[in-house]
């Protein structure tokens, strides 16, 4: 069982901790918050034992998780990699663009494994939709929260759309050819919604649709593709397809939804799939992952490589975005 340590406790820290001491693969030695007041609190509440310093933790775990803000991940990481542990660590990865490569340095340096808390690749109706999404052309996400002070110190490009961009990227298998983003703050001193369009070497154009300032929450994705239609909902967790095959008239049945093509062209029959979603807990699941990881010795399922690629496609739109501001003035 692989001895592990949490570093931070804040609302996404104590999830952590809940779904730690809910795994088999784990043993829960403590964990440390910069916030003497909350360590106590969270201690006395979980019965989880409270460190009084990163390194104290660090040193009696084989694993660390880092859910700390930030602007503290670089230096939380670094400590924890230069003593040869396995890290996990929340998205976004670090920082900055450079910070990520640093990391990645000292990661294989060091010869352990990280991985990067994008746990929307762990939701379990994208898992549903995966096996469907075939070299998608055009794929529009909107990823929407109502206004929330927690996070409006950074752009909603790495707060929300960050997530969206890891998705994408872990789906087109093509370099960007071109970035195009505008964004407006209207309650923060940052971009409070942002959109994004990425077109890749293959043809592939991704719309993205990120803002914390809607009346409601929503989280959709939708994948288009020769012959098919994926719609993925992260927030109800819902998938549905809509494909077109091919098929002979004489063929088909009374209720059947045939799309006539025109003349010397087979018409097209139309079905509707949900498939099956499994119920299941994404941050639990990403964190067995990462022990079936290390155990295994094969690469994470969310590589810091990953996690530098989406971090770095989020400053390439922040740039663009700063770009489109500065000529508007």
């Amino acid at each position: 069982m692989l001895k592990i340590g949490v570093l931070g406790a804040g609302h996404l820290g104590k999830i952590h901790l809940k779904c730690i001491k809910q795994t088999t693969v784990y043993e829960l030695v403590g964990f440390y918050d910069a916030d003497p007041a909350n360590a106590a609190a969270v201690e006395a509440d979980l019965g989880i034992k409270a460190f009084a310093g990163v390194d104290e933790l660090i040193d009696q775990v084989d694993v660390v998780d880092i859910v700390t803000p930030t602007l503290a991940h670089f230096d939380c990481a670094s400590k924890a990699l230069k003593k040869f542990r396995h890290v996990f660590i929340e998205k976004p990865v670090v920082t900055t663009p450079a910070e990520a490569k640093a990391l990645i340095s000292l990661a294989e340096e060091a010869g352990v494994k990280v991985q990067v808390g994008h746990v929307e690749r762990f939701n379990p109706a994208f898992i549903a939709a995966a096996p469907y999404i075939q070299n998608p052309m055009f794929i529009e996400t909107h990823r929407l929260a109502q206004f929330n002070p927690r996070g409006t110190d950074v752009p909603v490009i790495l707060d929300l759309m960050i997530h969206d961009i890891d998705i994408v990227l872990s789906i087109v298998k093509a370099n960007i050819r071109k970035v195009s983003a505008s964004g407006v703050a209207v309650v923060s001193d940052t971009p409070d919604i942002a959109n994004a369009r990425i077109e890749f070497d293959n043809g592939c154009v991704a719309n993205l649709t990120a803002s914390r300032i809607s009346m409601k929450n929503m989280r959709k994705s939708r994948f288009f593709q020769r012959d098919a239609y994926i719609a993925v909902d992260f927030l109800t967790k819902k998938t549905e397809i809509i494909r077109m095959q091919g098929i002979d008239p004489e063929k088909a049945r009374p209720l059947d939804m045939i799309l006539d093509l025109g003349p010397g062209k087979q018409p097209k029959q139309i079905l509707f799939e949900n498939p099956e979603v499994l119920p299941l807990n994404a941050i639990q699941s990403e964190l067995k992952r990462f022990a079936d990881a290390i155990i295994s010795n094969t690469p994470p399922p969310v590589t810091i490589n990953d996690g530098y690629a989406a971090l770095d496609l989020a400053y390439q739109i922040i740039g663009k975005m700063n770009s489109a501001a500065n000529r508007v003035e």
